[in-house]
């Protein structure tokens, strides 16, 4: 069957019972790995058609494809959205102040500021604090035997790191993770768009007035490094900073805290992997790469078509919305061996749960280091663990992954006793 629309004939795939992926529902309802092998093999370019109160868009779900678009700023732009809520709604009001939703040259210059604000020595100071704090957390929610290791360990992580490096007080971070947590996705299901925009706008005053303060009071943070930034001789704006920030707090927060809680579920059930992980089998580095793809907390990305293109027989249009999957694209057979199968030597593993090309998540390294740190903590306090309850998925079309893992750990008391 096809849909007819005002302009081409584009087909749908699964007929009058495709899914809605505008809907958070859907992610949690269906069999989505079977859904996107069928995409991959049979509609690479699908058109989910529009409906009554909003547009259609398309859906790019091959590793090759997705990366080239993702590189692609020419075909495409970021500058109206990049992700399904703005896109859809018609704007992001951050276009060319907010590194995320900013092109061109810019964008070139916008990041090589945030670069400076991230650097090397800045970065190695924070990766010693974060081996700090994981292993302390991770030892001390072992030694407790049991609890929820999203609340415990996992949310606590990533909000200390970044909001150590953007210099937010530690007495802010529940009420910050709260936020974020509301912006992007729910722990309920039919949260009302309200909340989430509220929620977004809580956290765009809150950067206003902390950068008013470094403004006042520099400190030796992210945000005191970009009130003293320019670009051209041009300080940046008190806007630019804040939109920035709301996007490290976002980005620092959402993908480490839910490729841990992936984490953990996924070793649960893979006790295999596991003795490989704990028996020192397998590289910290490699097995932080697959839990990163097999997570994949950011399931897309879009973008704007700024020109007529044909892509698979496929005639994206000027003005188009394309949605970029990295959900699938991280799941395609011709790139991933045996890709819905943990494998954590897997070797080579180019993945791209942090994006790719000009918009290469910017926070990368720091994830990357709160992953593998959580790991060898695992490793090294714990003899085992087990899930004791039902998991709590989140419910978004963005971001996927569990508010909720209630666990039991094994205590390894040779590694607890040296630390």
């Amino acid at each position: 069957m096809s849909v007819q629309t005002t302009e081409i004939q584009r087909e749908n795939p699964a007929g009058p019972a495709s899914l809605d992926l505008v809907n958070p529902k859907t992610y949690l309802e269906n069999d989505m790995a079977a859904y996107w092998r069928r995409l991959r093999t049979d509609h690479p370019v699908f058109w989910h058609p529009e409906t009554a109160d909003r547009r259609g868009f398309w859906v790019v779900s091959r590793y090759p494809d997705v990366q080239a678009l993702f590189r692609d700023n020419k075909r495409l732009t970021s500058e109206k959205g990049n992700v399904l809520v703005t896109l859809l709604a018609g704007g992001d009001s951050a276009a060319g102040q907010m590194l995320a939703v900013t092109d061109g040259r810019r964008h070139k210059d916008l990041r090589n500021v945030m670069l400076k604000a991230f650097s090397p020595r800045a970065l190695a100071k924070v990766a010693g604090i974060v081996r700090e704090n994981t292993r302390r957390l991770m030892a001390e929610a072992i030694r407790r035997g049991e609890g929820d290791f999203a609340a415990d360990v996992a949310s606590v992580i990533p909000m200390t790191t970044v909001g150590g490096l953007l210099g937010i007080p530690v007495s802010d971070h529940p009420y910050l993770l709260k936020l974020t947590k509301s912006c992007l996705s729910s722990d309920e299901a039919d949260q009302a768009p309200e909340e989430a925009f509220l929620a977004r706008n809580e956290i765009l005053l809150y950067f206003s007035d902390l950068v008013a303060e470094r403004r006042e009071n520099p400190q030796d943070d992210v945000i005191s490094t970009l009130t003293r930034s320019d670009i051209n001789g041009v300080p940046l704006t008190d806007q630019d900073i804040v939109f920035n920030c709301y996007s490290l707090i976002l980005g620092g927060d959402e993908t480490s805290r839910l490729s841990m809680i992936e984490a953990l579920h996924a070793l649960s059930s893979e006790p295999g992997e596991w003795r490989r992980l704990r028996d020192h089998e397998v590289d910290l580095e490699t097995a932080t790469e697959e839990m990163l793809r097999w997570a994949t907390p950011a399931m897309n990305f879009g973008r704007h078509a700024t020109t007529d293109f044909e892509l698979h027989g496929e005639q994206i249009k000027k003005g188009d919305i394309v949605t970029l999957w990295q959900m699938s694209a991280n799941r395609d057979e011709t790139v991933f061996p045996d890709p819905y199968t943990l494998d954590l030597a897997r070797t080579p593993n180019k993945h791209i749960t942090f994006g790719y090309g000009p918009h290469f998540c910017i926070g990368a390294y720091l994830a990357r280091v709160e992953v593998k740190e959580m790991l060898d903590a695992l490793r090294t306090f714990s003899t085992g663990f087990e899930i004791t309850g039902e998991p709590h998925r989140i419910h978004s079309n963005l971001m996927q992954g569990m508010s909720y893992l209630p666990m039991r750990y094994f205590p390894d008391e040779q590694g607890l006793a040296a630390g």
